[in-house]
């Protein structure tokens, strides 16, 4: 009850908690009902004590060859989609109100 209690206290004064009597309140929620025991039969059984066994499984990249960056730009080159916006980033700018609000490295690197 402690955990249902410390989860609706945020909804303190917004809520009111109305008590019905089991004979009224015919769809009673979890709970009202009794726990299962802890036994072997039960499909929820755990061994007091034991930690759950959970794999930890991840990828972790140290390095990537050069090869990697090769097929990268290889693809670029090979994406129509990729290829227009590469020619549009490099036409010149009509607006150069907006060339000049670049930041200086950017405006730098977008000069070259």
């Amino acid at each position: 009850m402690l955990r249902w209690q410390i989860s609706i206290q945020e909804y303190r004064g917004n809520m009111t908690i109305v008590h019905k009597s089991g004979n009224i309140h015919k769809n009673a929620d979890g709970l009202r009902r009794c726990e299962l025991p802890n036994k072997s039969d039960n499909t929820a059984y755990f061994t007091t004590g034991a930690e759950p066994q959970i794999p930890i499984e991840g990828i972790n990249i140290t390095g990537v060859g050069t090869g990697f960056f090769e097929k990268v730009r290889e693809s670029y080159k090979q994406d129509k989609n990729c290829h227009i916006l590469t020619a549009l980033l490099y036409k010149e700018c009509k607006d150069a109100l907006l060339a000049n609000s670049l930041d200086y490295i950017w405006k730098t690197s977008y000069d070259n």
